[in-house]
């Protein structure tokens, strides 16, 4: 019942280079004879079909996005289906089918259509296909298409029909707003948009707007060590993609390439993106060495600067943690720079805290990372518009984001506008809901009376017990009322001398029968040591009293001198016990706007809430008065 296949079909799709070279294509019927699974790049399936229209048969792959119709039974040996898109490569010299989109007709046909043969083996068959660039991309239309009006630099294209722009490849959309035109490389190699770029091809070229660059990143494993830097790259399709350089290739180009510049990119490699660290709109992600191919090419305007999908920060509340939107909005505070110790890998990170805020009524605290943190205060004066692209959201101290590497500084875009005239009208001094409770994302302001509760509430809202894995925040304003100093030794712990990875003078040290200190961490000794404070003291309100820890950055603020100064003057030669005590009694009662963290700990099997003290701010008795007058002039 050949009647069922499409006459010529395997005929006509090895002649041509797939649907975008031939959009007048039309859909074709043909039978899976066999599929066959074969590895994947990081552990994705892939399946390997043979492809028939009951006279001849063809090599075929199924792109990845057709997994699931493998998956649920729908293709299968002896299957029907309509092709409605492809793409025609040489591997090897030989035919090889991507199939992007199809329709199942009949999953169960049962039985093998004809006795058909190899296409491979009538010459006359293979005329049309591998015209371009080695056989490893698709043919453009030979209709070179005027470029349109250029596009507003920040605004995210419209999905249109064009076959350039078809989901073929892309993780959400990508579709081009404006036709493509045919173009070479300086060496005449044909352009190809990212969008129809895939793991089958060797040789390729693309012309893209870097819109993103990290900094250039160090690492060291087993294997050996080296540098990598990344760069997010957007051509005239709308899609862009994410390319990775390493070692050599670091040396060479991150010098060269620079942020918002048109180049022309070939001899890399492509693979599966990384869904994990990878959030552009291709399936593929590059990897350049020093052997890569780069150049730099004139920016006529057919590429956008950035695509931008803007949420409202008071919309973010309904976004699922650790998904990642697009945020713009006027930088209220910018927090000091800090360092943090990662949990995964032990290194020092630096990050800076902005609260952003926009005219949908609320702010949000967004951490920036790196030599970004550093010049955060330079860079973020004036309260500007900053739109940043694919922040993550947290769910952190309520919600916060962390941003990622496409920053832009009031872009030229209606937004930015708009943002600029409501701040000036007003919005600098309209009240606001923060989404980021005080202690969550950081930032280091001073908590407003709106975000700020009793201490009574640790015990009436539960705080702490509600899910063991993650820590609820407090604010409150209190005053110390007992500082518990009198521990064995001091009110600290001696820690290792090694200001260098891995210790950074945080980890205990015990002292050995030589007088030296052994730091187990680092396996060393060290003459000396450094001492940090650690103590607990309870606070009070007017509503209750509660027990907090303090940390060395809070305790050294509170007493005004480093353990070790205090231990030098009162331990080392003769114990100063007046001295010693009088330091924590002359700071007690002092009062302050507490932010703390509260979390339930186990300690001998019983189920503990431990409050600990991660900011404190001198209370402003002038500006104080001030806010409660202004509260009570609204009640």
């Amino acid at each position: 019942m050949a009647t069922d296949l499409t006459s010529g079909a395997v005929r006509a799709l090895v002649q041509s280079e797939g649907t975008s070279a031939n959009p007048g294509f039309p859909s074709s019927v043909v039978q899976i004879v066999k599929v066959i699974k074969v590895g994947g790049n990081q552990g994705q399936d892939r399946y390997r079909v043979i492809l028939s229209d009951g006279q001849n048969f063809v090599q075929g792959m199924l792109a990845t996005q057709l997994n699931q119709l493998v998956a649920s039974g729908q293709i299968a040996d002896n299957a029907l289906i309509r092709v409605n898109d492809y793409m025609n490569n040489l591997v090897q010299n030989k035919n090889v089918i991507i199939l992007l989109a199809v329709e199942v007709v009949n999953s169960q046909y049962g039985q093998k259509i004809g006795n058909p043969t190899d296409i491979e083996a009538d010459p006359s068959a293979k005329a049309g296909a591998g015209a371009g660039a080695g056989g490893a991309q698709p043919l453009y239309n030979t209709t070179n298409a005027a470029v349109g009006q250029q596009q507003n630099a920040y605004v995210k294209p419209e999905p249109s029909s064009n076959p350039y722009g078809g989901g073929n490849m892309n993780r959400g959309g990508g579709g081009a707003s404006a036709p493509i035109v045919r173009n070479t490389t300086s060496s005449g190699q044909n352009i190809l948009p990212i969008a129809q770029l895939n793991l089958y091809m060797n040789r390729w070229a693309i012309r893209a707007r870097v819109t993103s660059k990290s900094d250039v990143k160090h690492w060291s494993n087993a294997r050996g060590e080296g540098s990598l830097f990344s760069v997010e790259l957007l051509d005239s399709s709308g899609t862009d993609i994410r390319a990775t350089f390493f070692k050599e290739g670091v040396d060479k180009f991150y010098s060269m390439i620079e942020a918002d510049k048109v180049y022309t990119f070939s001899g890399g490699r492509l693979k599966v993106a990384n869904m994990q660290y990878n959030t552009c709109k291709s399936q593929c992600e590059i990897n350049f060495d020093q052997n890569a191919e780069i150049h730099l090419d004139n920016d006529t305007g057919d590429i956008q600067q950035q695509l931008f999908d803007f949420v409202k920060i008071a919309d973010l509340e309904a976004v699922e943690p650790q998904s990642f939107v697009d945020v713009i909005g006027v930088v209220k505070f910018v927090g000091e720079a800090a360092t943090i110790i990662s949990k995964k890998s032990g290194n020092e990170l630096l990050k800076c805290e902005l609260t952003l805020a926009d005219d949908s009524g609320a702010e949000v605290s967004c951490t920036i990372w790196g030599d970004r943190a550093t010049r955060a205060a330079q860079d973020y004066a004036n309260q500007p518009v900053i739109a940043m692209r694919r922040c993550r959201v947290g769910d952190y101290g309520g919600r916060s984001l962390s941003a990622g590497q496409a920053i832009s500084v009031n872009p030229r875009i209606p937004d930015t506008q708009r943002l600029q005239s409501w701040w000036q009208s007003g919005g600098s001094t309209t009240a606001v809901r923060a989404l980021t409770s005080s202690g969550g994302g950081g930032s280091g302001r001073v908590p407003t009376f709106e975000e700020r509760k009793n201490i009574s509430a640790i015990k009436s809202e539960h705080l702490g017990m509600t899910n063991p894995d993650k820590p609820d925040w407090i604010s409150f304003k209190g005053r110390f009322n007992f500082l518990k100093k009198d521990k064995e030794g001091g009110a600290w712990y001696t820690a290792c001398a090694n200001s260098e990875e891995p210790c950074k003078n945080r980890y205990k040290v015990t002292q050995t029968a030589d007088g030296n200190w052994h730091c187990e961490r680092c396996q060393q000794s060290n003459p000396t040591c450094v001492r940090k404070y650690i103590f607990s003291a309870t606070v009070a309100d007017d509503t209750c009293t509660t027990w907090a820890s303090l940390f060395n950055e809070q305790a050294e603020q509170l007493l005004g001198v480093p353990a070790d100064e205090l231990y030098r003057d009162c331990w080392e030669q003769n114990q100063d016990d007046e001295k010693y005590n009088g330091t924590f009694e002359t700071n007690n009662f002092r009062e302050f706007i507490f932010t703390c963290k509260v979390k339930q700990e186990f300690v001998n099997d019983e189920a503990r809430v431990k409050t600990s003290i991660v900011r404190m701010h001198p209370v402003n008795y002038v500006e104080e008065s001030q806010k409660l007058l202004e509260q009570l002039a609204v009640m």
